[in-house]
């Protein structure tokens, strides 16, 4: 199926700084909590991850990543979900992050 531009143009996709990692023994697979600043405007928001294969804790926090930041929330377990980290899912789940070759200010959107 087909997007249209408008379709598209509702998506939002920001650019933010992860600034918090826990562990989620809770999740059914191996994930990661994380809080992330998407800038004044947006706020910090927290997202679920399962990026345990390619990412320590340590790795991921200063990171810039890209998320999708107007998703419904999700409840998983106890955890409230507020955004969607983006990135390329290999073999197994072993997922790359997105995110910008250079330091950018946080809640900038993607084009």
């Amino acid at each position: 199926m087909m997007l249209s531009w408008e379709e598209f143009e509702k998506v939002e996709m920001r650019v933010g700084t992860v600034i918090e990692v826990n562990d989620f023994p809770e999740a059914r697979k191996p994930a990661y909590q994380l809080t992330i600043d998407f800038g004044a405007e947006i706020g910090s928001l927290k997202s679920s991850a399962q990026i345990t294969k390619r990412y320590t804790k340590e790795e991921l926090v200063n990171r810039q990543i890209v998320a999708v930041v107007n998703f419904p929330r999700k409840q998983i377990g106890k955890f409230m979900s507020e955004c969607l980290l983006l990135g390329a899912v290999g073999d197994d789940n072993d997922i790359v992050l997105l995110s910008p070759d250079f330091k950018v200010e946080n809640g900038l959107r993607i084009a």
